[in-house]
């Protein structure tokens, strides 16, 4: 398996489960629209398809919401508080786009998934404190949930994995669709 990605929360949530993959590089996109990350998943997997000539590759793209507006990776330290200033005490959707490629066939499996999400009431004093981290400079929204942000989060409807990058329970029905038991897989590999 091949994961288009390096994402080290995508690469950590593989490696527990006990896949073996290779992660390879893929072109990150503009995220204009909600929307865009079912096409922006597929973007990444065919784009490391010209580098494999047998298996499935698996890419995820995730975006955070709020009020329908589109808040991806910040590009400097002011653009991360304002992030996390307007996400302060609110509600916001977390989009996972994933996308599953077998190749040679060049068949496509995609999915969805959505995951709400409310901050708490930040202080000044904790949103200092965690852009002096390096935790949310690489991710959408400016937060990671399975870091210090954890602090941040009073309760969430929907998925954990999804938040943190790659939805696990959809990608198992993704490879199920494209004749891989990850179960199976998993089973073999620790008898």
């Amino acid at each position: 398996m091949y994961l288009a990605s390096k994402s080290e929360r995508r690469i950590c949530i593989l490696q527990k489960l006990g896949l073996e993959f290779k992660p390879k590089e893929a072109e990150e996109l503009n995220k204009e629209f909600k929307c865009s990350v079912v096409p922006n998943a597929l973007s990444k997997a065919w784009s490391g398809s010209d580098m494999v000539d047998y298996g499935c590759i698996a890419a995820a793209d995730t975006v955070v919401v709020l009020d329908g507006r589109i808040l991806g990776k910040p590009e400097s330290y002011e653009d991360a508080k304002r992030m996390l200033e307007m996400l302060n005490g609110r509600w916001h959707v977390v989009a996972t786009g994933l996308a599953v490629i077998l190749t040679p066939e060049r068949l496509q499996f995609t999915s969805v998934e959505e995951t709400d999400v409310k901050f708490k009431t930040l202080t000044d004093r904790g949103i200092e404190f965690y852009l002096s981290t390096d935790e949310p400079f690489d991710k959408a929204g400016a937060y990671g949930i399975q870091g210090y942000a954890s602090l941040f989060v009073e309760r969430i409807e929907g998925r954990f994995f999804n938040v943190v990058g790659l939805p696990v329970r959809a990608l198992y029905g993704l490879l199920k669709k494209a004749g891989i038991d990850l179960l199976d897989y998993i089973c073999l590999k620790s008898s």
